[in-house]
């Protein structure tokens, strides 16, 4: 079945805590199955505070052990143009929540460079990181197994915002682009086709300021340039919602207008 026609799977969970570990144990579950298959479990992080509660449950126990950390793969969704020890790098909340905590080597974690003062060159050059790492066919895109998304109340996700020209990007497989939204630090992001060819994409969205924006983002009725997460729809793979009970508080009432839009527990 084309995956672009099956619905997202869609999670709602008590609380912030909670959908923290149930991240925790897909992470795991995807981590073990790629090394289980002979392979490297190469992964994309995201930045924000709910991203944070996820790697402080991998870092400890039980998932901290769970894992062989050493034939995992880290990369980064997208990062802001400030140095790597900044408080608003997500390098430095990843390094500082999960990173710094795990034996994973260092030449398997691939920082995005956006302290470069050409953010351009600085996309050109994740961009053949990429290429290294995943060594994909002439013509083919990597294909990570995992890439984890948040979600801002715009509809953003990763560093592709609304109305910008990063959201029509074909070919590039990371760009330097701007937020639409204060403050208006650069960023690099990965491209809606590297996303779109990804094996599963997580999405972590919580609080009650994004509700508004999940109901959009279910009913399809906004265009994509207006709410950039809907084009998020892997080719051959999955994508899930993980919601706490604030950002889901107008499920029901889209369920009831859409019908069924996925699983929820």
């Amino acid at each position: 079945m084309d995956a672009r026609s099956a619905s997202p799977d869609i999670v709602i969970c008590n609380n912030r805590e909670a959908l923290a570990r149930d991240a925790a144990y897909r992470f795991t579950a995807l981590a073990l199955q790629a090394i289980s298959e002979g392979r490297p479990f190469r992964v994309a992080l995201s930045g924000g505070s709910t991203p944070r509660l996820l790697y402080a449950q991998l870092a400890a126990p039980p998932f901290q052990r769970a894992i062989d950390w050493s034939r995992v793969e880290i990369f980064f969704g997208d990062e802001r143009a400030v140095p790597p020890d900044a408080p608003d790098s997500n390098y430095r909340m990843a390094r500082d929540a999960l990173l710094a905590h795990l034996p994973v080597p260092a030449e398997q974690i691939h920082r995005m460079p956006a302290e470069q003062p050409d953010l351009d060159a600085a996309a050109q050059d994740y961009e053949q990181t990429l290429r290294r790492a995943f060594a994909p066919a002439p013509g083919e895109w990597p294909r990570f197994d995992l890439i984890l998304l948040g979600m801002g109340p715009d509809g953003h996700c990763a560093s592709l915002f609304p109305g910008r020209p990063a959201l029509l990007e074909t070919r590039r497989l990371v760009v330097a682009t701007e937020p639409g939204l204060a403050p208006f630090v650069p960023r690099l992001t990965l491209t809606f086709p590297v996303i779109n060819h990804s094996a599963h994409v997580l999405f972590l969205i919580a609080g009650m300021d994004k509700a508004h924006t999940v109901a959009h983002m279910l009913l399809r009725d906004l265009p994509a340039d207006q709410l950039p997460v809907l084009h998020v729809s892997p080719e051959e793979g999955n994508v899930t919602y993980l919601l706490d009970r604030e950002a889901a508080l107008l499920v029901p009432s889209v369920m009831d207008t859409a019908g069924a839009v996925g699983s929820m527990e």
